[in-house]
């Protein structure tokens, strides 16, 4: 006789993964289970799902490769394999296979306060350790590009860069480095270099941060002998799926500003930074922007603005080559120093 808590819905939940188990274990000794998605439009997919993140489900198949389909375009879905699931609203499920049916995520009773959910609930598959709340994800980059040549004129032309981000669902430190020394005929014509650290502390709705920023800049050939400014500011992800990653902050910094000959000034600042990345043009390449600015809150006339564009794309190893073109603009640079600078770089570099 069935009880008064019994509910219909859960019978047929459990009965569901019941027999997805039941299958599971009759494949065991014989061939690997491939995965199946089933889309809305009807079409099946058979491979392995190998991830599911920011909206994608990605699978690995025999006839077409590893192919990426929207999450909102699953009807249903089964995998073999266990997977840890975690949920929009910070639900984990341990070592369950993934089973859908209708649009809607099947879980075991006792798991989760459901046992159905829309399966757009359903935020990643196999989340990193960071990402359930325990450590840092740290990430990087090294890079450089180096030219020479030989002829009417020898040149020699070296720049580099370095980025390191380590990120928990708390807070994100970066810092950053970039520099350039070039040579002509043994005299040198350009030694500049700039260097950043931040602290970025997310608040209760994680895609707005506050945090604080301090960097330093040096450039021998535009009467800039150092330039440092710290200062705290606000920031916000518009946007962070592999189509479109959006993020900007604004705040005030306090700049000093030391020159060779020109006269050495200090002043209250307007600080801010957009950048944004996209993989739009798809073979995991990356569309990449960096912009910075800072006005000088005692003079208006006074700006400073950095913006780099580049396009990135991986070669093998981890190794990934960028084409990018650095546009910098200083209105108060000094009567004989152009106020724009223009570098254009083909650099190799090692990511993780």
């Amino acid at each position: 006789m069935l009880g008064k808590n019994f509910k219909p819905a859960s019978l047929c939940a459990a009965s569901l993964l019941a027999a997805h188990v039941a299958l599971a274990g009759a494949a065991e000794g014989g061939q690997q289970p491939s995965d199946e998605i089933t889309l809305k439009n009807g079409s099946r997919i058979i491979g392995t799902v190998t991830d599911t993140r920011a909206g994608v489900i990605t699978v690995e198949t025999e006839f077409a490769g590893t192919l990426s389909i929207q999450q909102d375009q699953v009807a249903a879905m089964s995998t073999h394999e266990p997977v840890v699931m975690q949920l929009e609203d910070g639900i984990v499920v341990q070592n369950q296979p993934i089973v859908v049916r209708d649009d809607e995520l099947l879980l075991p009773p006792g798991l989760a306060p459901e046992t159905r959910y829309p399966l757009a609930n359903l935020l990643v598959v196999n989340p990193e350790p960071w990402e359930l709340g325990d450590g840092y994800k740290w990430t990087g980059l090294v890079s450089a590009a180096l030219t020479i040549e030989q002829g009417n004129t020898d040149t020699e032309e070296f720049d580099y860069r370095l980025e390191s981000v380590w990120r928990s669902l708390r807070d994100r430190f970066t810092t950053k480095m970039n520099g350039e020394v070039d040579e002509a005929n043994g005299v040198k014509n350009a030694e500049n270099w700039k260097a950043i650290a931040k602290y970025d502390y997310f608040l209760e709705d994680p895609t707005w941060y506050t945090g604080i920023n301090a960097a330093a800049e040096a450039d021998d050939f535009a009467d800039l002998d150092l330039r440092y400014y710290v200062g705290p500011y606000i920031g916000h992800q518009f946007y962070e799926e592999p189509k479109l990653t959006l993020s900007a902050e604004a705040g005030a910094v306090y700049v000093n500003e030391n020159f060779i000959v020109a006269d050495d000034k200090e002043y209250p600042g307007l600080n801010w930074t957009v950048n944004a990345t996209s993989n739009v043009l798809g073979g995991d390449s990356r569309l990449y922007l960096d912009h910075n600015g800072i006005l000088n809150l005692d003079d208006a006339g006074d700006l400073i603005m950095n913006t780099t564009f580049g396009l990135a794309f991986p070669l093998m190893f981890s190794i990934e080559a960028a084409a990018e073109v650095l546009i910098e603009y200083d209105s108060g640079v000094p009567a004989d120093v152009e106020e724009v600078d223009q570098t254009y770089r083909f650099r190799l570099g090692y990511t993780w």
